[in-house]
């Protein structure tokens, strides 16, 4: 991905290597459902570092697809 003029660093970074909205898809999708997996076994293993990570980034993944969608194209970003 290509940075705009008009895009925010935390967008730039949040899909840096997502070219397509399909992708930003997959990586969200995968995010949310690792966040869910992870809540049992950071309940057995006593430690809540990774979910909490999970459900932190799962959404600013999310924003920034959206930030994409609203202010300009994947297809211009992607060339």
């Amino acid at each position: 991905m290509e940075k705009r003029n008009n895009m925010p660093l935390w967008v730039f970074l949040g899909l840096l290597n997502i070219e397509t909205r399909k992708g930003a898809l997959i990586l969200v999708w995968a995010c949310l459902l690792l966040s869910i997996a992870s809540i049992p076994l950071s309940y057995y293993l006593d430690d809540w570092s990774w979910a909490g990570m999970m459900l932190a980034i799962t959404p600013w993944y999310w924003l920034s697809m959206k930030w994409v969608d609203k202010n300009s194209s994947w297809e211009s970003i992607a060339s």
